[in-house]
């Protein structure tokens, strides 16, 4: 080769891995529930330009459940969404929803029972009798029978008490109820409340029992990685991105979050943040890869959905993941 097509061909190579200089494409991001310090990787990033350096000018909004993302993303409301993988796969696996997780976040699942510690609760073994709380169509109520069987407690003789999302922690921490269904990424701020009333609230994650199941995840609709995979390239770029310079700079990636949620408070978004960053970078996501699923772990996730909402269980999850385009 010449020195002019040499040339030529490292500034196509270079070009391929560049984003636009021109104009922005603009996305928008769904959220799976409200900012919390959950998600503050997420808004760090876009304070920090992590996508506009990808050619991304994007946008975030609230969510309101899992389920109502894949609705969103399917209809076309946004381009890209946060959601739980159970939600993703259930969505397929009924009604062939043309949504797939494009890239894990949470290699294992944050479910959890919140308990007070001076109830003398310390396991799932022996919770026959006690008054949970549960809300319609919490993911919690669903999974929890595998949990319990596992712990050797008849599931049969749980008293599911049925309340609002925001009461949960106040039945709890009055004593109306014995438990209460949580991610246990939420209980920096939720033990707050707790220690004001002279109680502190301790945490028992499903995960303990060996229900190791994926959770959250980034989704996008089988015509977006079809049609414009370049996006959704870039997309996941700024995403690692923001994750990875968040989970290094905590403290920052807080402050801009709640520059943007003035409602979070500061330690209440790191203490989210910490947690958090634990279900994203361990072991397994060092196994596995930054946002890439393992096949065993994919089938138990599928197989424990699968038997929570009666689907079947020879359904194959991979027709609900597509990972080619990760970094």
């Amino acid at each position: 080769m010449g020195r002019g097509a040499i040339a030529a061909a490292a500034f196509a190579v270079a070009a391929s891995f560049s984003p636009p200089s021109s104009a922005q494409d603009r996305a928008l991001l769904q959220l799976d529930w409200i900012p919390t310090g959950e998600h503050a990787a997420y808004f760090a990033g876009v304070q920090r330009g992590f996508w506009r350096e990808n050619g991304i000018e994007l946008a975030l909004t609230r969510g309101y459940g899992s389920g109502d993302t894949v609705t969103k993303l399917a209809a076309g409301a946004a381009q890209f969404g946060v959601a739980d993988l159970g939600a993703v796969l259930a969505a397929r696996a009924r009604q062939n929803v043309p949504v797939r997780s494009i890239s894990a976040v949470y290699t294992h699942s944050p479910h959890s029972l919140f308990v007070l510690r001076s109830s003398g609760i310390a396991t799932f073994r022996g919770l026959e009798g006690k008054r949970v709380a549960i809300t319609p169509g919490n993911s919690h109520r669903l999974y929890f029978p595998e949990v319990a069987r596992r712990a050797g407690t008849d599931p049969e003789r749980i008293a599911w008490t049925n309340t609002d999302a925001s009461a949960m922690a106040a039945l709890l921490i009055a004593r109306r109820v014995d438990a209460a269904p949580f991610y246990s990424i939420h209980h920096y701020y939720q033990n707050k409340a707790a220690r004001r009333a002279g109680e502190e609230i301790a945490v028992l994650p499903f995960v303990e029992t060996g229900f190791a199941i994926y959770a959250a995840s980034l989704a996008a609709t089988d015509d977006m990685i079809g049609k414009n995979p370049d996006l959704v390239r870039r997309f996941l770029r700024g995403a690692q991105r923001s994750f990875e310079w968040s989970n290094a700079n905590q403290a920052e990636a807080c402050r801009l979050h709640v520059q943007r949620n003035p409602e979070v408070e500061q330690d209440d978004c790191e203490g989210s943040l910490r947690a958090t960053m634990g279900f994203v970078f361990n072991d397994h996501q060092r196994r596995t890869g930054l946002g890439r699923f393992d096949a065993e772990r994919l089938a138990f996730t599928w197989r424990a959905v699968a038997e929570s909402l009666q689907l079947p269980a020879e359904w194959d999850p991979i027709q609900a993941i597509d990972t080619s385009l990760l970094p």
